[in-house]
């Protein structure tokens, strides 16, 4: 995909990106480095971790993703530490 300072890699793409890994991968959740890992397998992937997390809160509020810290889902305004990403469950 494009680096981090690439104008193509706006918010809202990488957003998709983030929903289409998350969607890739089923019902398993997925860490900050292995969506970046799977957005850019080739670049600079470390500078997508903070972007991510943004994007990642900005879904959790819409109700799009859950992030989870240790197993069970987190506040989107108020997490700290390891995190993992997945899509909500309708079960």
């Amino acid at each position: 995909m494009n680096t981090p300072d690439s104008p193509a890699l706006t918010p809202a793409s990488l957003q998709d990106a983030l929903l289409s890994v998350l969607t890739t991968a089923g019902s398993a959740t997925l860490s900050a480095p292995e969506i970046a890992h799977a957005i850019a397998p080739e670049g600079d992937w470390h500078g997508l971790l903070m972007p991510i997390r943004r994007a990642a809160v900005e879904l959790a509020l819409a109700g799009r993703l859950v992030i989870y810290r240790k197993g069970k889902p987190a506040d989107p305004n108020d997490f700290r530490g390891v995190y993992r990403l997945g899509l909500p469950r309708h079960d």
